[in-house]
């Protein structure tokens, strides 16, 4: 692309660096903006900075928050006894937007990858066993993708929890192996978290 402004190549550069968007869409977002008018613009601005700046991840869970503790930490009218574990934050937002799941989550921040250099320690694994330990916790419930990192992560995080009185299970295979929970359809990932199944069976078929 050839620009007649470097403040115009600058932002599409910008914009470019978000996931998914490539340097035409960004172009087309910028044009947009600069249609708009200028206190539109910086209030857009002003609340993508305050963003980054103040928010929060939850200290129970690592969820996004506002404060110490999630809306969904902090709800007492959520099933505290029933954990959630996921892979990340677009997890709970497609889980919660099935309005199927009342208990709490726990966000692991990504899966274990070796190939990709991601290990046990650089997850929140050592928070989620301390949770189980000290929360009066009665069933885990794994929403990981149905991936070979999802499924090992599974596999090393159960046996970390196996001397502990907690029931572990895992969400029903309703989806695609290979897929991500985050694109799976509500009514899917509904049925797939009521249609649980034990651990123990998971690995037995699943190995």
């Amino acid at each position: 692309m050839i620009f007649s402004s470097s403040l115009l190549e600058n932002a599409v550069n910008e914009f470019a660096k978000l996931p998914g968007i490539g340097k035409k869409t960004a172009l087309r977002l910028v044009l947009h903006l600069i249609k708009q008018d200028a206190r539109e613009v910086s209030n857009f601005s002003e609340i993508i900075a305050k963003m980054r700046n103040e928010i929060k991840f939850c200290s129970r869970c690592f969820n996004i928050s506002d404060k110490e503790l999630c809306n969904i930490c902090s709800n007492t009218m959520r099933k505290s006894e029933m954990l959630c574990v996921v892979e990340n934050i677009r997890d709970v937002i497609a889980i919660e937007s099935t309005q199927q799941f009342n208990g709490i989550y726990h966000v692991l921040g990504g899966v274990i990858s070796p190939l990709d250099g991601i290990g046990p320690d650089q997850l929140t694994i050592d928070a989620l066993v301390d949770r189980v330990g000290k929360e009066e916790i009665e069933e885990i419930i794994f929403a990981l993708s149905p991936t070979i990192q999802g499924d090992t992560s599974i596999y090393y995080i159960s046996k970390k929890l196996k001397e502990l009185p907690v029931k572990i299970t895992t969400i029903a295979r309703g989806i695609a192996f290979g897929g991500e929970l985050e694109y799976a359809d509500e009514m899917t990932l509904a049925k797939s978290i009521s249609n649980r199944i034990p651990v123990e069976n998971f690995i037995v078929s699943g190995s």
